[in-house]
């Protein structure tokens, strides 16, 4: 007798989430000396022309991806007869044939990458990360499709952010690099990241057998791929958008210490999207069968356990916010108010990844839709908060937390309509909310109201892991049930097995 399927998915699910959850942890340890070294070396104003250029570096990248950070598992699923690393080398090389196209162009027209004009030679290399960004993609989601979710655990949060840290304080005391080293240091860590990635690819496809690339295939490929990879490009411009919004209206040093604020709430954004990964193969695997009830449960569970997840974290850095950000430098503590709507912005953001993780797969030009509504909207509501602060006589600290506030509506709408959609085609309830978030964010929020009494240095040490602590206790007795579990169990299979038996 062997385990049922759900049970083997579920297993898959929280093998994945235990390894991203880990990860989430190495990430933050390895997070914290890159803000520290950024904002008190190279400051605000050196973080706002290095966030500028990141924003187009990236999304170009993501864009030259192809979509194949979820679009890869679908091919792989559906290429029977085909060896598995001729399908990954054709995505490969298509990345790399845009990537280099783009990396050239913004060469000779490094403008958009800085728009105020100011920039040293070493800066313009910073495009050379375009194609090691998007190839990263592609390996780590051919991993993925395998279950395996540590080489992306070793990559993005080990390698890319410890190499980044290292680097970054490494070049700012040579002479010829100081001016430039946060856009070398980026550029060692993503490259640092796909040799990671690599590494575990060959051992695990080889290399191509008979591979021959034909065009025609190629040019059906990225015609199927637009889509996907689009709304990959709008997904992730929603966390950037803000930034490019902001650099009209606000003063470099501004933005600076808004893309600190943004680095902080970004820790538990990954905490979703590294569920993505391990959600692919799954989802592929019920959606040929047509077992759309198994995908909506597991929808709900994996949204429920990022949610959980997620809330406990925002509570303990926006709760303390002060302390957080005044640990990069006094000059980020006006960037309070944007941190704490950018963490609730990753909350609420929830739901739409995870039922965005099946409509890629099954509505994709009807995601694509919602996903360039979701941008617009966000764009029209930064413009229009931002002006009113303006119009106000607010400060600078007002039009980065009106940037935020716009991001978390727009994001909290996305999440709602996406939901609703994903729910009507799959024929069952998507609901990722349970009352235990409220129970357990009460005492939490006032445990953390009591810790910023203490002086700072004790409000960050005793704080943060009282609010966790009291968190996770409370969602974890009321709010986590049998299922749930499951997350935390490392001899899950072994279980299985003996039930089995």
């Amino acid at each position: 007798m062997t385990a049922e399927k759900p049970d083997e998915d579920l297993s898959a699910l929280a093998k994945g989430g235990r390894q991203n959850f880990f990860g989430f942890i190495l990430r933050l340890v390895a997070r914290l000396p890159f803000l520290f070294i950024a904002g008190r070396l190279y400051g605000p104003d050196a973080l706002g022309r290095f966030a500028s250029a990141l924003v187009v570096v990236e999304l170009v990248a993501l864009i030259c991806a192809m979509g194949e950070k979820r679009g890869l598992a679908q091919r792989l699923s559906d290429g029977e007869g085909v060896h598995p690393a001729n399908l990954v080398y054709d995505g490969m090389l298509l990345a790399v044939l845009f990537a280099s196209l783009a990396a050239v162009f913004f060469w000779f027209v490094p403008a958009p990458l800085f728009p105020s004009g100011e920039y040293t030679e070493l800066d313009r290399f910073i495009v050379l990360a375009i194609p090691g960004y998007a190839l990263t993609e592609i390996v780590l989601a051919a991993q993925a499709y395998k279950y395996d979710i540590a080489t992306t655990v070793r990559a993005r949060a080990v390698v890319e952010p410890w190499t980044i840290s290292i680097m970054a304080g490494a070049f700012y005391f040579v002479p010829s690099m100081s001016e430039s080293g946060l856009s070398m240091a980026y550029l060692a860590s993503i490259y640092a990241g796909l040799a990671t990635g690599l590494w575990s690819f060959f051992r695990s496809y080889g290399p191509p057998k008979e591979w021959r690339p034909h065009p025609t295939y190629m040019s059906k490929m990225t015609a199927r791929a637009l889509p996907l990879a689009t709304a990959d490009a709008i997904e992730w411009g929603t966390r950037r958008v803000d930034i490019f919004i902001l650099g009209l209206f606000a003063a470099p040093a501004a933005v600076g210490v808004y893309y600190i604020a943004q680095q902080v709430a970004s820790l538990p954004q990954k905490l979703k999207t590294s569920f993505e990964p391990i959600l692919g193969p799954v989802i592929t695997k019920n959606l040929k069968t047509k077992n759309y009830k198994a995908i909506a449960s597991q929808i709900c569970q994996v949204g429920f356990w990022i949610v959980a997840m997620q809330a406990g974290i925002a509570l303990a850095l926006g709760v303390p916010g002060e302390a957080v950000m005044g640990l990069v430098g006094p000059e980020f503590v006006g960037g309070t108010g944007a941190l704490a709507f950018l963490l609730a912005a990753e909350v609420v953001a929830a739901t739409a990844v995870v039922s965005e993780a099946v409509l890629v797969y099954v509505a994709r030009v009807r995601n694509l839709w919602i996903s360039i509504a979701t941008i617009a909207l966000q764009a029209i509501l930064t413009v229009v908060l931002i002006e009113a602060m303006v119009a106000g006589g607010y400060g600078e600290p007002f039009k980065a937390a009106a940037a935020a506030i716009a991001l978390m509506l727009a994001l909290g709408t996305a999440s709602l309509v996406k939901a609703m959609l994903l729910s009507k085609i799959l024929g069952q309830r998507i609901n990722t909310f349970r009352w235990p978030l409220v129970w357990a964010a009460a005492p939490a929020v006032l445990v953390g109201w009591l810790a910023t009494r203490l002086p700072e240095w004790a409000e960050l040490i005793i704080g943060i892991p009282a609010i966790l602590g009291v968190y996770g206790l409370i969602i974890w007795r009321r709010g986590f049930g049998p299922e749930d579990r499951v997350l935390f169990k490392r001899n899950l299979d072994k279980e299985e097995a003996a039930a089995a038996d």
